[in-house]
Formats: structure tokens, sequence, C-alpha cells
């Protein structure tokens, strides 16, 4: 079942630059665990503050799915879901330009990212994943797989979830093609199987997405929703929500000090209740 929300107001785009949370520094993580012999096999756990909650959040960084782009970025968002009391383990994967990286090296690091999390002996059990951007690419591609099948549910925000569209859109300056080594013409099995917009979600998937955004435009969250409610014919889906913000472009999602970052707790706080 999708479903669309009402638009929702936030307060205006913070001044100054929206790409700071980037760099802003936070504290260091708990602990680094390899899930694999390359270096960015990697997650980082940072430790819930205060009471703590029954579920993990498994942070996905985004970045155009681009080796200059890592999990440093996210130190600020991963530490304000500690804060709120989640255990976080955030997923490293190699990336396009990277030796094992792109399509399928990528996947296959998430996947096996996620079976590592959920053995974490420190860890709960429940995971929820989130995903940013290509991150959120890549976390709504999970829930199409089986091994994401027992996962809580995931949570894409400003996701490249539609990668056809994205492809047609030219978003990331020749990301995507990049990413699959090809054009959805020279490279159609790589499309078919990468792409979460053809596949059913076995879990909830919830969009968030800022109206304002032109880096990845809400259209693309939209254009997902829409696919993946017309494979409903194929067999039952799960609920599919999209959420977007009014003032919000793409990084407030993943920034604290944005209004709009309590609509990414509260979306992972729905899947987790």
């Amino acid at each position: 079942m999708a479903d669309t929300q009402p638009p929702l107001p936030v307060d205006r785009e913070p001044a100054g630059d929206p790409e700071a949370v980037l760099d802003r520094p936070a504290p260091p993580p708990a602990r680094t665990a390899a899930y694999g012999p390359d270096p960015a096999q990697v997650y980082d756990v940072r430790l819930p503050v205060g009471e703590a909650k029954d579920v993990t959040v498994g942070i996905v960084h985004g970045g155009f799915w681009r080796a200059e782009y890592d999990r440093t970025h996210t130190a600020c968002q991963a530490q304000a879901f500690a804060d709120a009391g989640w255990a976080v383990a955030v997923v490293e994967y190699r990336r396009t330009g990277m030796p094992g990286g792109g399509w399928p090296g990528t996947g296959a690091d998430v996947a096996a990212a996620v079976a590592a999390v959920r053995a974490d002996p420190d860890l709960p059990d429940r995971l929820v994943l989130v995903g940013h951007s290509a991150g959120g690419h890549l976390v709504t591609w999970a829930a199409s797989r089986p091994w994401g099948a027992d996962l809580a549910g995931v949570v894409s925000l400003a996701g490249v979830v539609d990668l056809q569209a994205a492809f047609g859109l030219r978003l990331g300056d020749g990301a995507v093609e990049a990413f699959l080594d090809g054009s959805p013409a020279e490279q159609p099995d790589a499309y078919a199987a990468a792409d979460p917009a053809l596949h059913r979600p076995l879990i909830p998937v919830v969009l968030v997405h800022g109206v304002d955004d032109d880096v990845v435009p809400p259209a693309v969250s939209r254009f997902y929703r829409e696919k993946v409610a017309a494979l409903a014919g194929s067999g039952p889906v799960p609920p599919v929500t999209l959420h977007e913000l009014v003032g919000c472009g793409h990084y407030g999602l993943i920034d604290p000090e944005h209004p709009a970052f309590a609509e990414a707790l509260a979306a992972v706080s729905g899947i987790a209740s």
C-alpha cells in the first residue's frame, strides 16, 4: 500500500552553507568493526545515551556512491540518533572508483554489513536502516532482498530510489551511469537488479524528501512510490509512505540543527514502535 502524506511545513532553511553538516565535528564512535577484508568494509558503533531503545539504527551514507564521500559525513546525524537512545551502526562500503566498488560490489557490501550488524552481540537484534541520498537507494534496495525481510523497516532520506529516473535526470552529473557502468540500454541486467523501484519491498518503507531539494528532486521518491504501488498486482506490498517537507533541501534531513531532522527521528520511531 502506497501512501502520500500532505506536505509538512518546517521552519525556513537555516542561513549558511547547508553542506556544513558534512564536516561538522562530533564525538568519535565507541568502536569500529570489520565485516570484510577491505579497509572500506567496516561499520562504526555509537552507543545509546540515556535510556536505551531496543532497536539498532543502521545508517548508510550518501554521496552518489562515489569514493570521495564516506561515512565521516554522517557523524552528527549518527550521534543525534545515539543521543535519542538508539544504538547506531554507521555502514561504510566500497564505492565507485574503488576496487570492488560500484555494482554489484557495493550491494554485496551492504548485505554483508547488515548481516554483521545483526550478529553483533552488543547491538539490539531489531534493525532499522536509514539511508541518505545514494544511501536511500541502498536501503530501499535492501528492503526488497530476501536477506532484508527480517529488518524492522527502512527510511530513505532524499533517496535516489528510482535509478531509471535518476539516470534520465542526470543526477550527480552521471553518477548512476558511473555506478552501474553504463546506461540502461548498455547494462539492462544491472539496472534490473539494482533499481529498487522495480522490486516489491518486503518490509515497510518510509520516504522523507524535502520539497526544495535541488540535488535529488522529490519527484524521484514520488516515482518510486508510484512504481512500487503498481507492483501490488503481483502480491501484497508492505506500507510505503512518502513525507514531503516544505522548507527543506537535500541536507536538512541529516542535520540535527535543521528542524527537518525531527522528521527523520519520527520516521525511525514510527517503524520501531
